[in-house]
């Protein structure tokens, strides 16, 4: 892409979407309402997220190769394997939040039966299983950007930054 590596474009993806995407999985575990009203949108967001990571792994594990080593770039490219999980996470807790949502949806113009899974779906102590789940798969996925792109950006700008303006050439 003109000379600049795919890795450097896709990282923009991924720093921007999966956090974007925990904190839409977290309002809509916190409020139930929020879900039915995303629709598929939460999902799908989920979905590219998921997708951005290997595309951006690959691309980086291309970069790699065409860079000097150094014990920062190999910190940056061990952790950047961590974020797949949390990114898959993501999408299954939106599906189902998605799916628990098109559920109670539905239960609004019909009222389920005492002892269905739509009356458990609609308890306390589910909602608050589901905002945990919620809250641990998003924190762990930004905590995980924010590792990933902290060693990159060490990677990247160790030796080759001075607190001080250089002397132009020319």
């Amino acid at each position: 892409m003109n000379g600049l590596p795919a890795h450097i474009l896709f990282v923009h993806v991924v720093v921007v979407l999966v956090p974007l995407t925990a904190l839409g999985v977290v309002a809509a575990a916190v409020r139930p309402g929020w879900a039915r009203r995303f629709g598929l949108l939460l999902p799908v967001l989920a979905l590219v997220s998921l997708v951005s990571v290997p595309l951006t792994t690959h691309a980086g594990e291309w970069l790699e190769k065409r860079v000097g080593d150094s014990p920062l770039l190999d910190k940056h490219t061990e952790l950047g394997d961590t974020l797949l999980p949390w990114a898959l996470g993501l999408f299954l807790v939106s599906a189902a939040l998605w799916w628990l949502g098109r559920r109670a949806g539905s239960a609004d113009s019909a009222a389920p039966a005492p002892g269905s899974s739509l009356a458990w779906t609609s308890t306390t102590w589910f909602r608050s299983v589901a905002v945990v789940v919620a809250l641990i798969v998003a924190v762990g996925a930004c905590v995980d950007v924010y590792r990933i792109g902290d060693s990159g950006a060490k990677a990247a700008w160790t030796g080759g930054f001075s607190s001080k303006p250089l002397p132009h050439k020319g």
